[in-house]
């Protein structure tokens, strides 16, 4: 006579054969619970394969191993980002940071795909592309959860997004121009690309609201810098130069150090310059009153609730399928730096 089946370890437990068959395989993620159903069963029926149940099951709940995709570590930013998430895993979970140089979506999406194989969920800063949708639903189908982290992206299975709400991050800047400078004049607006939503956002809203408000402000055509300082450094020159006029800018994306090299050069009065992420670089930029204002992400709360949420979602706890983490930024100015 034949032992108990899959098929009476599933019935016993309550649950499907396929997810009997994924607790035994691990062909995808099973909740906690589910799985010491599975073995509860298993036990009870004397399954053959009851040992490989509770070996997967000590498998799972081993401590959870999380990726992360930041972008350069030259960057001051993401340095900081980067030891804000050591401090909130520590204890909690294993890291993997992965500090990106190349920036191609065919980058990004094939270490999205390697560093799968070492993780149990991810989370990336990345430009939106149809190759870097690609690997997230990909992995998705895989059971494999991917968070966007920073700036948004639009895959289909895109486990949730942990950043600022950039509509007001944008507005918050359109509204301080309109307010902080002496008069009415042209306002230039630098962005790293529009592939990244979080920079698409801000842009938006932030013409959005000097239409709305201060339509005396003129706001020019946007500025690539395309994440390099030099390129923004650059472009600052070039506003500088051909607008005698310019009443201010808004610095959307990365390259705020070639920005900050380029206003000091030429030191013009009166400009009001409003930028992202406070730094060394860009606090003491504010002492010199080169800047006006920064916009900042909170790098430890948000750190703090990128775990929570990843963490969350592996244990089965997130109520929806996308999870969207919005936190409130930080205000600077020389004031209160």
């Amino acid at each position: 006579m034949s032992g108990p089946t899959m098929e009476d370890v599933a019935r016993l437990a309550g649950v499907g054969v396929a997810t009997v068959d994924r607790v035994i395989n691990q062909r995808a993620k099973v909740r906690p619970q589910t799985a010491q159903k599975v073995l509860a069963a298993a036990e009870q029926l004397g399954f053959h394969r009851t040992g490989l149940i509770r070996h997967r099951i000590e498998q799972q709940q081993a401590a959870p191993r999380l990726g992360i995709l930041l972008q350069r570590q030259s960057t001051y930013f993401y340095r900081e980002l980067g030891l804000a998430l050591e401090q909130a895993a520590a204890g909690r979970a294993k890291l993997l940071i992965d500090y990106l140089d190349v920036l191609t979506p065919q980058h990004v999406a094939a270490r999205l795909l390697s560093m799968a194989r070492d993780v149990d969920a991810i989370a990336v800063v990345a430009a939106d592309h149809p190759l870097i949708s690609q690997a997230i639903d990909t992995l998705a189908a895989r059971g494999m959860p991917v968070y966007a982290l920073v700036s948004d992206l639009t895959a289909d299975g895109c486990a949730g997004y942990v950043g600022l709400d950039n509509r007001k991050v944008g507005r918050t800047a359109a509204w301080a121009i309109s307010r902080l400078s002496r008069q009415p004049g042209k306002v230039g607006l630098i962005l790293g690309s529009h592939r990244y939503l979080c920079q698409e956002q801000c842009e938006i809203s932030f013409r959005a609201y000097l239409r709305e408000y201060a339509p005396q402000f003129q706001v020019l055509e946007t500025l690539p810098s395309l994440e390099d300082i030099n390129l923004a450094q650059g472009a600052t020159l070039e506003l500088l130069d051909r607008h005698p006029d310019l009443a201010g800018i808004y610095v959307a994306g990365g390259g705020i150090e070639g920005v900050i090299e380029a206003l000091r050069e030429e030191q013009r009065s009166g400009l009001v310059t409003i930028c992202h992420d406070l730094t060394d670089i860009t606090r003491q930029a504010l002492n010199e009153e080169l800047v006006s204002m920064v916009l900042s992400h909170p790098l430890e709360w948000m750190s703090t609730r990128l775990v929570d949420t990843m963490l969350a979602g592996l244990q089965g706890r997130n109520d929806r399928a996308s999870v969207q983490v919005v936190l409130p930024f930080a205000i600077h100015t020389v004031a209160n730096v």
